[in-house]
């Protein structure tokens, strides 16, 4: 069905405002262009992008169209090559020119997904800076900020990023000023975190330039209860009982995961959660199956794991990150809890080409796309973590 047959949503009930040219309610770089022409758009699609980032970055601007009645924003695929791009679950995307073309953009979005760290080249690097040079705005979706971080575009910038890369870019580029926001707006840069939150820094950027009116009735057309705001945290990554936990716990939990390089003792991590040292282990045991010690260790041989898989530092700089005395210490605990040392950890990083086509037999069944997908996955600090997560 039509988006239009949506009962109560048609254009044609919408107020005058929302179906006509809009006028920018707000001042700044996002906001100072005439919307009498056309926004230009760019979408610049890496290797193994996530397509969910790209969709719900897209389809506010489609719907801002619709709902106005007019062209506000214009928007092309790009790739380095003119080529197909290749999204993390295997569905491969027709791009509408190569950087290579001329372009004239008002602003340029930076898509990007899995195994980031490796999936751009210098191409896109410097084509990217010519794009700033020209004065165009620069913004990035999922891991897209790392790609802009490597073109020096983000320095002396606050940035979000989906919290699997904050790790690699907080130590690959130290001039970023990295947080934990949902999404980002500062100056020339728009840079948020992955999954349904483009589309929130989108609905964000539209309410910038035309007003909220129009921004809530696009959420309204996607079934959008609630639009998220920029200051609002994203989700760290915890155990899945945490969600649900008592209060107290999530709080102790979210102390353990802002304090892995220096770890905290629990007497004084019980004291900062309002609650006694005995209270907490019985939180933990109730709820996470678990003591607080074997918890905190786990959160920091996970932030240990991200930091194998997605930079270049040595053991013994990862294992002083994780508040390991020694890199003897920290390479036996990871041992013993993650099933192997961390250097065959970090070997599975960059597995041989005829290892990473082999797949045990009870994925033989799955299309071949799936399993392509799969095998790309091997390389992320997340990959086969999800039944681990509840062990004791």
């Amino acid at each position: 069905m039509a988006d239009t047959d949506v009962p109560g949503t048609d254009c044609r009930t919408m107020p005058r405002r929302a179906r006509g040219l809009i006028v920018t309610t707000d001042t700044g770089p996002f906001t100072n262009r005439p919307t009498q022409e056309p926004y230009r758009v760019g979408f610049l699609l890496i290797e193994n992008f996530t397509l969910i980032a790209l969709a719900t970055a897209v389809e506010p601007l489609r719907m801002a169209n619709q709902l106005a009645g007019t062209e506000l924003y214009s928007w092309k695929l790009l790739t380095a090559t003119g080529d197909y791009a290749r999204a993390s679950d295997g569905i491969t995307m027709v791009p509408d020119a190569s950087i290579q073309e001329e372009h004239s953009f008002d602003l340029v979005i930076v898509v990007a997904g899995i195994d980031v760290t490796r999936s751009f080249s210098r191409k896109e690097v410097n084509w990217l800076k010519l794009m700033a040079r020209r004065h165009v705005l620069m913004g990035a979706v999922c891991t897209g900020p790392y790609v802009l971080a490597s073109a020096g575009l983000l320095d002396g910038h606050a940035c979000s990023a989906h919290w699997e890369c904050l790790e690699a870019m907080q130590e690959g580029f130290p001039r970023v000023q990295t947080n934990n926001r949902l999404f980002t707006v500062e100056r020339e840069r728009m840079t948020c975190t992955g999954g349904t939150v483009p589309m929130h820094m989108m609905l964000s950027f539209l309410a910038r330039r035309h007003g909220q009116e129009l921004s809530n009735a696009i959420a309204h057309m996607f079934v959008c209860d609630r639009v998220r705001e920029e200051r609002e945290q994203q989700p760290m990554p915890m155990h899945p009982g945490l969600a649900c936990a008592q209060p107290k716990l999530a709080e102790a939990a979210q102390l353990m995961e802002a304090n892995i390089e220096e770890p905290i003792e629990l007497q004084e991590l019980a004291a900062l959660a309002g609650i006694s040292r005995r209270q907490l282990e019985r939180l933990f045991l109730k709820h996470m199956g678990c003591t607080p010690s074997r918890y905190y260790l786990r959160v920091r041989l996970n932030r240990a794991r991200r930091l194998i898989k997605q930079t270049s530092c040595s053991i013994v700089e990862i294992a002083s990150m994780c508040g390991f005395v020694s890199a003897t210490h920290f390479s036996r605990c990871y041992r013993k809890l993650m099933g192997r040392a961390p250097k065959y950890e970090r070997m599975e990083f960059c597995p041989p080409a005829e290892a990473n086509d082999t797949l045990p037999d009870t994925m033989a069944s799955l299309p071949s796309s799936s399993r392509q997908a799969l095998k790309r996955a091997r390389t992320e600090p997340t990959y086969g973590t999800f039944e681990s997560s509840d062990s004791g």
